[in-house]
Formats: structure tokens, C-alpha cells, sequence
């Protein structure tokens, strides 16, 4: 097990975060429209937001589903300083970097060098991350869209995890085999078993089933699974997102554990703790079109809570009948609903701020 040496003193995390306020100004005037991750008043939603709007209004065929393969530890730190170059003249701030990068980490009590990889834990940390991504991926693939595309190409990333999706089969097998080659220049990689092109999109349906196959896969992006679909009302094309199956049910696992280590505190307390957890949870998933997945998630809290309750006690069973239950739910959880609004509404009223 590895521990970082770089949690840092007060007096590093001060001067990080200093360091973090000037590099912070000077590269949101570079980062490019379409990447989200760790960048002020951006969010995993607007993310989703942009990327659903742009599946259902542009002509997307095609999805890239991409997953960089060990990415913050992969980052080599000489292509890291070099990118930092090209916009940071002062040498001091450059020094200090190099620092951080270099501090090294701590396995068993051995101290050894890190000569890549980005320095987890750190306040610096998460932009450095995103510089390294800037250079090699987003200036890359703009020029890529530019010069190589003759058909819609969309673009949507949160860190390392990033979507590509291509009207044309031709243009979007080219650029998976080029991007292949650009990151390994870098010393990164795709994931081969976690990387797919896939057949996606508002044709996708009719088109796999006037050739017998089955309906379009689907991609996960940032806790959602995204599928190919219709609106209940007028039919239209719409990209359904789902709470990702594996990643619910480890949520449920997790507070499984954790009720059982809370058996005996009293019910107001317990109460107290599941209304703060399960409110987290649904301010995250509880997006159109996920209403069954976060019903089916308050329901299972419910039955696990009554299933804690009646090991309480010998007359635990008779006395937490389901309909007590019920009530108990009803008092202290959140009731499952919709808080987000349809991405198009939050999307376009974002674009109408930033426009002020």
C-alpha cells in the first residue's frame, strides 16, 4: 500500500492554494468549451447537461466511449513542465511545482522518487491534471474536428473520462486509431476493455433492427447509464440516463454495513443520519428519466433500516410490521423525487448567464 509523501504541511497547502488562485486565472481563459471537470462553476451535470443535448440536436451516429487507462498516475511529469512553459514565464512558480511533482512517495516506511504521475491529495493537484489533458487531448482533438472532419463531431469531457460522438463510422474509426497514437506520445493509453465505439443515437433503433440486431448499447458517463430512447409524450429521440446498476448497489452495501454498527442508537439519531445520506445521494442521481432507479433506492433503505430495527430485539419482528415502517420512512427520508430539470432547460439557461 502506497502513501503519499506530498500531504502536505499547512504552510504547502497555503502556498498550493496560493499558486492554484494564479494558474486558476490565467488557464479558464485557455480551457476549451467542452471540458468540465475541476474548473470553477462547472459541475458533473453541466457536463451531462451539454452532453445529451448534444446527442439529441446533432447528428450523432456514433459513440466513443473512452477510459484512460491509469491516467493521474501515468501523467510524465518533463511533458507536464514543458506544457506549463508555454504560459508560466515565472521561473519561481515553475520551482515550486517541480517540487510537488518530485516529492515522492512512502511504501512501508521506504521513501522512493515519483518521476510521473500527478500528486493525489494535493490542492494543486486537479488542474495540473486538467493542464496535462488541455494539451494533449482538447487542443488536439479541436484541431483534429477541424482538420479531418467533414461531419458532426461533439466532444464532452470531465477529467479523464470523455465522450466523443461522430456522425460518420469512417471519421470516428480514424479518430479512435489516431487518438491511440497521441496518447501514447504522452505516455498514456486507452483502456482496451473499457474503450468502444458504438452504434448510438436517434437512428439507432431502426437501424439495428431492419438488420435483426438488438437495440443500441449503452455507455456509462459520470455515475449514469446512457441509452438510446423516446420521449412518453410525442416519441421524439431522448437520451435516458440511469443510476449505474454496480454503483447503487454499493451505495446500498456501504450503508448496510454502517446501520448495522448503528443497531441500537436510538431511531431519531439513526433517522437523522439516513435522511443527510439518502438526500446526498438523490441530489446527485434524482435527474428526468432516473425515477424508478432513486424509488427503487429509497424503497431498499426502507427494508434495510426494518431489517436492522427487527434484530433490535426478540419482539422486533412483530413489532416493525411494514406498515409502521412505512411511516417511519415517511417522517425521516426524503421522498423520491425529480429535482433537476430537463438538460435542455438548465443547458441553454447556462449558456444565457454566461452570455451576460
Amino acid at each position: 500500500m502506497q502513501y503519499a509523501a506530498t500531504v502536505a504541511a499547512l504552510e504547502d497547502k497555503i502556498v498550493q492554494q496560493a499558486v492554484l488562485w494564479v494558474l486558476q486565472s490565467i488557464y479558464e481563459q485557455d480551457f476549451v468549451g467542452f471540458s468540465y471537470g475541476y474548473r470553477p462553476g462547472r459541475k458533473p451535470h453541466d457536463a451531462l447537461d451539454a452532453l445529451s443535448v448534444a446527442i439529441t440536436s446533432k447528428k450523432v451516429n456514433w459513440i466513443l466511449d473512452a477510459d484512460v487507462e491509469g491516467y493521474f498516475d501515468a501523467i510524465d511529469h518533463s511533458w507536464l513542465v514543458k506544457f506549463l512553459e508555454h504560459r508560466i514565464g515565472d521561473r519561481r512558480i515553475l520551482r515550486l511545482i517541480r517540487k510537488w511533482l518530485h516529492a515522492g512517495v512512502i511504501e512501508e516506511g521506504n521513501w522512493s522518487e515519483t518521476v510521473k504521475g500527478s500528486p493525489q491529495g494535493s490542492v494543486i493537484s486537479p488542474l495540473l491534471s486538467n493542464v496535462y489533458l488541455h494539451y494533449v487531448f482538447d487542443l488536439w482533438i479541436e484541431w483534429w474536428r477541424r482538420h479531418h472532419c467533414r461531419r458532426d463531431v461533439v466532444v464532452v469531457r470531465f477529467v479523464d473520462d470523455f465522450v466523443i460522438g461522430f456522425e460518420s463510422h469512417a471519421e470516428a474509426t480514424t479518430c479512435l486509431e489516431e487518438l491511440r497514437d497521441r496518447f501514447a506520445k504522452f505516455g498514456l493509453k486507452l483502456h482496451e476493455g473499457k474503450t468502444r465505439l458504438i452504434e448510438f443515437g436517434r437512428y439507432a433503433i431502426e437501424r439495428r433492427a431492419e438488420h435483426g440486431e438488438g437495440r443500441p448499447d449503452t455507455f456509462a458517463f459520470l455515475g449514469f447509464t446512457h441509452r438510446c430512447g423516446k420521449t412518453r409524450k410525442h416519441g421524439r429521440f431522448t437520451v435516458h440516463r440511469h443510476s449505474i446498476a454496480k454503483r447503487l448497489r454499493a451505495k446500498l452495501q456501504e450503508i448496510k454495513v454502517k446501520l448495522r454498527k448503528r443497531m441500537h442508537h436510538p431511531l431519531g439519531e439513526t433517522g437523522r443520519w439516513l435522511r443527510s445520506v439518502v438526500q446526498g445521494w438523490l441530489n446527485y442521481h434524482a435527474v428526468p428519466g432516473n425515477s424508478h432507479r432513486i424509488g427503487r433506492f429509497v424503497d431498499e433503505i426502507t427494508r434495510l433500516w426494518c431489517h436492522v430495527l427487527r434484530r433490535r430485539s426478540q419482539r422486533g419482528r412483530s413489532r416493525w410490521t411494514w406498515s409502521r415502517m412505512h411511516r417511519l420512512a415517511r417522517k425521516h427520508l426524503p421522498r423520491p423525487r425529480i429535482i433537476h430539470p430537463y438538460p435542455s432547460q438548465r443547458f441553454r439557461a447556462r449558456l444565457k448567464v454566461g452570455a451576460v
